[in-house]
């Protein structure tokens, strides 16, 4: 990702950089100078600074937002003051370094990752190859010491908790109040942030300690290691009564939410529409009226799951721009997250079957459904597969089909298999693209309890077969084509969920 690209990135993702600051005027310039380089959305807050912070600011070419407080209150004040000014200015999250040019601006990039690849989390910028430089013991101490209290007050071990280089999902803090004004307030907001479940994740940065002579600091080690001390004590407390009941709770709420959400399932599939269907076929032949409402019932069976509250905690959303009701048949393809992908998709339009892996296909739950449903195994091969295919699409069904053919671990889109797009040619069927966001942050892969958040769907203009050229003159060039158009839809609707949320 070049510069340009990153900046506007940390732009539609709603990410700023929040740079408290007092008396470091020495480098302060340097460092915002590195910041504006790396992101467009930089807010200074001089702390009651005493020197010429504010004059030098204000004479760069390129001006940051400049929030001046008339006394220095400390670090935890300053904070305050820039993440208000951030979420009145509509950021959703805040990248927080150093004035004094511990940190490198140029390691935002590497929070930037994070931020896409952990959605909602705090991350927290571990400093690399702190053993090797300089530091007083009494630094190098009060990081042990914090990291010991920090994993036993919340579960999380994390290996750097005094450092200043984090990224604040905001508006999932703006109900937490920083329980300190000075050195010790970011620890504070970390453990009631992981109590109020949300998760932190570190990523690794470099640190630069100048020599003794040169650097600036404001920690007391006496003072500042006492407000260190007492905060911990004072937060173990708090855990026993508060942080680790209210852990509980939320486990036991996902296990809760998970457990609620299969029994419904396999309550409707095995105890409620196998056997009907058994019935049915073994009494009545199965005919095509039958079938009609059977993919009916499929359809209508989705839709109460998902906008009948069936998966609580995870909010639904769908967009329908370009106003497709899948009257005309074609080749539906969906980027491929979760279990769960298969609901948005189910509920859009009984005139829809879907290609399936073999595990879906001999599932005992849910198999007979299926079959009866005239799904297709994609085991059996395209050219197996292709007269069951012409013949549903005559009889106005659509084919749905998951490119990537198995679930992404992390969400990114993988790689695209030609299979869809062969079918589209073969058949002379338009595209219909499904973009599909959430579902892999609400149940990944190898997850087996549900989690809150947010699933949305959009569904892009249907491509005719002609148009389906511009991606490419062969169902190979046409995967990758649609991969990276994919890939590209993805990070936007990404961007904009993350920001929302």
């Amino acid at each position: 990702m070049d510069n340009a690209a990153q900046k506007q990135r940390l732009h539609d993702r709603g990410i700023c950089v929040v740079i408290p600051t007092y008396n470091n005027a020495g480098t302060i310039v340097d460092v915002v100078a590195r910041t504006l380089g790396q992101c467009r959305d930089v807010i200074v807050v001089c702390d009651g600074c005493t020197d010429d912070t504010v004059p030098r600011l204000q004479k760069m070419p390129e001006l940051p937002v400049i929030i001046e407080l008339k006394e220095n209150r400390g670090k935890g004040v300053a904070l305050k003051a820039g993440f208000r000014y951030a979420l009145e200015a509509g950021f959703a999250y805040a990248i927080t370094l150093d004035g004094d040019g511990q940190h490198y601006p140029e390691d935002i990039p590497l929070l930037l990752k994070a931020n896409i690849d952990h959605p909602g989390t705090l991350i927290v910028g571990e400093r690399k190859y702190t053993e090797e430089m300089e530091r007083s013991g009494g630094s190098k101490f009060a990081n042990r010491f914090s990291n010991f209290w920090f994993a036993v007050q919340t579960g999380c071990c994390l290996k750097d908790t005094q450092t200043g280089y984090r990224l604040y999902p905001l508006k999932k803090l703006c109900c937490l109040s920083l329980l300190s004004s000075r050195y010790e307030a970011e620890l504070g907001l970390m453990v009631l942030a992981s109590w109020h479940g949300i998760e932190l994740v570190g990523v690794g940065v470099n640190v630069y300690y100048p020599p003794k002579n040169e650097r600036v600091s404001h920690f007391r080690p006496g003072k500042d290691f006492v407000r260190i001390f007492a905060m911990n004590m004072l937060l173990c407390v708090l855990a026993l009564v508060y942080g680790w009941p209210l852990r509980l709770f939320r486990l036991t709420a996902k296990v809760f939410r998970t457990f609620y959400t299969l029994f419904f399932f396999v309550l409707a599939s095995a105890f409620v529409l196998s056997p009907l269907l058994f019935l049915y076929a073994h009494v009545w032949k199965m005919s095509e009226n039958g079938r009609c409402k059977l993919h009916r019932i499929i359809t209508a069976m989705a839709r109460f799951v998902l906008f009948g509250h069936k998966l609580p905690g995870v909010r639904y959303s769908q967009s329908n721009p370009f106003r497709e009701d899948f009257r005309k048949p074609a080749v539906i393809i969906c980027n491929h997250q979760s279990h769960l992908d298969l609901l948005p998709m189910l509920a859009l339009s009984p005139k829809l079957v879907v290609v399936t892996a073999d595990w879906v296909w001999h599932n005992p739950i849910y198999r007979y459904v299926i079959r009866c449903a005239e799904f297709v195994p994609a085991s059996s091969g395209m050219e197996e597969m292709m007269p069951q295919l012409r013949s549903l699409a005559g009889r106005g069904y659509s084919i749905a089909v998951y490119p990537e053919g198995t679930r992404s671990v992390d969400g990114r889109v993988g790689r695209f298999h030609q299979g869809a797009f062969h079918i589209a040619g073969r058949l002379g069927l338009d595209v219909v693209p499904l973009v599909l966001y959430g579902s892999g942050i609400v149940l990944p892969k190898k997850a087996w309890l549900l989690r809150k958040g947010r699933m949305h769907l959009a569904i892009d203009a249907r491509i005719s077969s002609k148009e389906l050229l511009s991606f490419g003159e062969t169902p190979v060039k046409q995967a990758a084509g649609m991969r990276a158009y994919y890939r590209s839809r993805y990070a936007a609707i990404a961007d904009k969920m993350d920001q929302e949320a």
